[in-house]
């Protein structure tokens, strides 16, 4: 007797069988009265992403952070999300329900509850990999800002990311400080103000500080001295860069 088998195995999405299977056909010779259906075995698998690959930038109000992460990503393809850019964009937009609140915090130097910072992360992050998987290179500039944030962090983004260490802008207050007050010439920043720097310099040192103490006991700090030129300072940068791989 003849026999007809067709096997078919589909990785990734599912195809419209309809397309694939011909009609039924009957065996050859006048005394074979059994239809002779071909046979299936559908594997399904769903493709495999990768995990983002993270760096946290941290440093005082202008150390220089934004400055030195629009090279990072010219040079190595990263992409770069600033948490106070994100904030901002998100507290100008008309319909936010989020946007007097993270106004206020902005205005007095304060951190915003990091469940709104979290879910603007992790948004731009699937929306860049959901674009691209192999966009999966990460600066995220200006968080974890306190232990509230790390533990935030920690338990929404556990087993989702690989913090592979943080970059810290080491930098001199007063440097910082007069740094801001320039830019605040032309940025329109609510907090490029002498009265906000003084609060947010405070922050950072009672805040911000412990949390880079903390990953450079676990030997995943890698300091910048962040008071020289910008160029020289990106001559540091691109030694770690290289060497980290």
């Amino acid at each position: 007797m003849l026999s007809c088998c067709l096997r078919l195995c589909v990785s990734g999405l599912a195809l419209p069988l309809p397309f694939l299977l011909q009609p039924p056909r009957r065996a050859a010779g006048p005394g074979v009265r059994h239809l002779l259906l071909p046979t299936l075995n559908l594997n399904f698998r769903q493709p495999c992403l990768m995990k983002p690959h993270v760096v946290f930038v941290l440093g005082g109000p202008g150390a220089g952070k934004g400055t030195q992460c629009s090279r990072i990503v010219q040079k190595y393809g990263y992409t770069h999300l600033s948490a106070g850019d994100l904030l901002r964009d998100e507290r100008n937009k008309p319909d936010s329900q989020y946007g007097e609140l993270i106004e206020k915090y902005i205005r007095e130097g304060e951190i915003v509850p990091v469940e709104i910072t979290i879910s603007l992360l992790k948004r731009e992050m699937d929306r860049t990999m959901e674009a691209n998987a192999q966009k999966n290179k990460f600066l995220i500039d200006g968080f974890p800002r306190n232990q509230d944030n790390l533990q935030g962090w920690n338990k929404t983004m556990d087993g989702k990311a690989n913090v592979a260490f943080i970059l810290f802008f080491d930098c001199d207050n007063e440097i910082c400080i007069e740094r801001c007050l320039e830019r605040g010439k032309s940025s329109g920043r609510s907090d490029d103000n002498r009265e906000s720097l003084g609060k947010r310099i405070q922050t950072y040192l009672q805040c911000t500080k412990p949390i880079i103490d903390l990953y450079e006991e676990m030997g995943k700090v890698r300091k910048v001295d962040a008071s020289k030129s910008v160029d020289e300072v990106f001559g540091d940068v691109l030694k770690i860069f290289d060497k980290e791989g």
